[in-house]
């Protein structure tokens, strides 16, 4: 009899590549969504559906002891809010939720993974230096503060088999953050903020998924890692990888730093009165100019024997020839 995985967030962009490497890997899959999400992507998949209510501890206790989990993967959240307190409520009280609901369900529960973010940590200060799987924390942004808020909630609760996972950038097909700069690319445009060092590192999904899944099978518990391919990229790296693969030649400009910050000020009074908010704002501006974002994947290594198949320029060539083949570019 296969064991049972409940994936959150399965109706993103990373819920979609765990989804394949879990039934690649022979698990019996029930994919957590939105009664509201599009999910025809999916279709191909054989999965199950269910629509938990991460509000109410007693309807997800009752989810989890009916469908009886053998492992959690719980990669669902939100990378835009108006607040901190909307960040909050759903990164971190509806986390600290499922996981209290697990802990009071009669189920063997054999891990409990929370997708976390390198923004958890934040950014280093200076060149020098990888930021560390214990790295002081220093969130520069709202969404890095409330996934740290959710670890701390995590780590309060006794019992609870957990891994924390905290990739770097992700990218790869069905991304639609840094699709946008593979789209100003295509277009001849190659815009940057600034002209100063950076320190930058990727994941491709893939890999990504793979050590999750991985993961869930191993006897490691209480810990956090780190996730990216293992390079430390300059701030150019991600655009020439994309020219090359794109076969483009670009116009290479420079926006001075507090232009671009004005434009995140405009961005946010225009989308004052709106639900959404802007993908371009002051505190996005933090995590944009921040000069070290390289981090070390010496944990994973060790612990379990982590080897990325994809570094960027590999994995930017199979993300561009999705994107085309699918009609996105």
């Amino acid at each position: 009899m296969k064991k049972r995985v409940l994936i959150t967030g399965a109706s993103g962009f990373v819920g979609y590549h765990l989804i394949a490497a879990a039934i690649a890997s022979d698990l019996e899959v029930f994919a957590a969504v939105r009664p509201t999400s599009h999910i025809k992507h999916l279709q191909d998949f054989n999965i199950q559906y269910t629509h938990p209510d991460f509000s109410d501890i007693d309807s997800l206790q009752k989810e989890l002891a009916e469908k009886q989990y053998s492992y959690i993967i719980h990669a669902s959240g939100i990378t835009k809010a108006k607040t901190q307190e909307e960040y909050n409520t759903v990164n971190a009280v509806y986390t600290q939720n499922l996981a209290l609901a697990a802990i009071a369900a009669d189920i063997n529960l054999e891990k409990f993974i929370f997708v976390s973010s390198l923004a958890a940590l934040g950014p280093l200060k200076d060149l020098a230096g990888l930021i560390e799987d214990n790295s002081p924390a220093h969130p520069v942004t709202n969404y890095g503060a409330s996934k740290l808020l959710a670890e701390q909630y995590l780590a309060e609760i006794k019992g609870l088999p957990l891994l924390v996972i905290r990739p770097t950038a992700v990218y790869g097909p069905r991304e639609k953050d840094i699709f946008i700069l593979l789209q100003t690319i295509n277009k001849g445009l190659e815009p940057h903020i600034g002209s100063f060092k950076q320190q930058i590192s990727f994941i491709y999904v893939k890999d990504l998924a793979r050590i999750i899944i991985e993961a869930l099978f191993s006897a490691v518990t209480n810990k956090q890692y780190n996730v990216s391919d293992g390079g430390i990229y300059d701030r150019y790296a991600l655009a020439e990888g994309v020219k090359k693969a794109l076969q483009k030649k670009t116009w290479k400009f420079h926006l001075p730093v507090p232009a671009v910050a004005g434009l995140a000020a405009v961005m946010e009074l225009i989308y004052k009165n709106s639900e959404d908010a802007p993908t371009l704002n002051k505190e996005k501006m933090n995590e944009l100019t921040a000069i070290n974002w390289a981090c070390s994947i010496e944990g994973l290594q060790r612990d379990f024997g982590f080897k990325p198949v994809y570094n960027l320029e590999k994995g930017l060539v199979e993300t561009v020839n999705w994107y085309k083949n699918n009609k996105w570019l």
